[in-house]
């Protein structure tokens, strides 16, 4: 009896498995897919969905080369057959041929746009493959030619031999690999495309279809508290979904008009994708904020207690629980955004530029988090893998109050720091009906660091960032 083991391939992701198969008198036992252990050997947890049987009567029946949009995990379980694949996805791989003859005692995991097929070596052959998707009507994908030249598959029964009793007149009439279109990757989804972080994220991920609330100006639109609009959306087109969209406006959050709105974009959105995501095996980016903390200490790190004064921050505490519950998630708290639109650092800019000297609060302390900085951290902690849970992006550097902000802003403007007149947040406040703030929105970065990926200091990239604006007097 052989040991379980996988097995790599030529065709990128194709695993061969070897199954242990239990024999007496009796006959034989095997498991045919044993989550924990094959994982455990680096099998994808590809999570099946249906389980399909084809009995193939007599020797020499030949089917294939189909590439579906989705994972397979095949073997038999009776008799012997030649397995064959190759790879119809976009990429150097495309056109890669493996073969492997299955019995009982192997397996092998066929990953989305790989082309599958086999041909029975001996009569009564029951080839069973588990799917993670179901078959959906109406749709194509890429097949090929059972004796495509190219490919040169090595038949054991040269397929002249099988005729049309053996092969099906579909598969007959498949093209041959220079006429196949590639299978496409799943690509990104940018949710809140048209803000400052969807932007930054459209620019980090270019592969990715960027969608927006209708009447956004958006070309894709998506309202992701529709739930019929979630319904039918083709999510099975995406593998990583990125959710930038939010309400923010802190303020308007504590009325009665913007209360209901703050709940349905930062709560029950997120609670839809993140079943979204376990539905259809997606990989979820949430963007938080650390309005989720009171701001009583100095340095929040990711596990501690959410305690958010606000509706805004009640929200975002509550949507950041929902997507935790996702299988695969990642939720990235952040602070003091400033990305391509309106934003503090450009109205401070634009203030410095005008001749405005204008009052700024000296009691919240921060550090600022230039969106594309976000976009590549985001990036980073998909690119390497890292573990489901909440990371703490913001950029590096000493911690500033907001008047320290704009002083940095005005001395880049050719103004004078007493320009910039300080005050308290309750000065500030008199008068104005405002949501309370954080007093402290300086986050640990020690978990994304971890990863190996560090932030750059926040005065650095604001020297970058200013320097891309062209003056601004009379604008906004």
């Amino acid at each position: 009896m052989t040991e379980l083991s996988v097995e790599a391939t030529a065709i990128p992701g194709l695993l061969v498995v070897h199954l242990p198969v239990h024999q007496d008198s009796r006959g034989w036992f095997k498991e045919s897919w044993q989550q924990a252990k094959m994982t455990a050997l680096g099998l994808p947890d590809f999570r099946p969905v249906q389980q399909n049987v084809s009995y193939n009567a007599t020797r020499g029946a030949t089917r294939g080369i189909h590439a579906e949009p989705w994972d397979k995990f095949v073997s038999v379980s009776t008799g012997r057959a030649f397995g064959a694949w190759v790879d119809l996805r976009a990429g150097t791989s495309f056109g890669t041929s493996v073969h492997v003859e299955l019995d009982p005692s192997i397996a092998v995991f066929v990953p989305r746009g790989v082309g599958n097929s086999y041909q029975t070596l001996e009569d009564d052959v029951a080839y069973s493959y588990l799917v993670n998707d179901h078959w959906r009507a109406g749709e194509t994908y890429p097949a090929l030619a059972l004796d495509d030249a190219t490919v040169a598959i090595p038949w054991p029964i040269p397929l002249a031999d099988v005729g049309s009793s053996g092969i099906s007149a579909k598969d007959l009439a498949q093209p041959s690999l220079a006429e196949v279109t590639p299978m496409a990757p799943r690509r990104p989804l940018v949710i809140g495309a048209r803000g400052q972080l969807g932007r930054a994220l459209l620019a980090q991920f270019p592969d990715a279809l960027g969608v927006d609330l209708p009447g956004s100006g958006a070309e894709h639109v998506l309202d992701v508290t529709d739930a019929a609009a979630v319904a039918a959306w083709p999510w099975h087109e995406h593998d990583v979904v990125l959710n930038a969209a939010a309400y923010t406006a802190v303020d308007v959050a504590e009325t009665p008009v913007g209360r209901p709105v703050a709940w349905a974009a930062n709560a029950q959105a997120p609670a839809t994708l993140a079943r979204v995501a376990d539905e259809h095996r997606l990989a979820l980016v949430h963007f938080s904020s650390e309005y989720v903390f009171d701001g009583t200490r100095e340095v929040h790190t990711e596990d501690e207690p959410l305690s958010p004064l606000g509706v805004y921050g009640q929200t975002k505490a509550a949507g950041d629980l929902a997507v935790t519950t996702a299988r695969r998630h990642l939720v990235l708290r952040t602070s003091w955004l400033i990305g391509d639109g309106g934003n503090f650092v450009r109205t401070m800019a634009r203030l410095a530029d005008t001749g405005v000297s204008p009052a700024v609060v000296h009691d919240q302390v921060g550090r600022l988090t230039f969106t594309a900085d976000l976009a590549a951290a985001a990036h980073h902690l998909l690119e390497v893998g890292a573990a489901s849970g909440v990371y703490q992006v913001s950029n590096g550097g000493a911690p500033t109050s907001w008047a320290e902000v704009a002083e940095e802003v005005f001395v880049r403007r050719g103004r004078e720091r007493s320009d910039v007149r300080r005050v308290s947040t309750q000065e500030y406040a008199a008068g104005k009906e405002m949501a309370p703030r954080p007093a402290h929105s300086v986050l640990d970065l020690s978990k994304l660091e971890a990863t190996g990926h560090v932030m750059a200091p926040a005065l650095e990239r604001l020297d970058a960032y200013l320097a891309g604006l062209a003056g601004l007097a009379g604008s906004e």
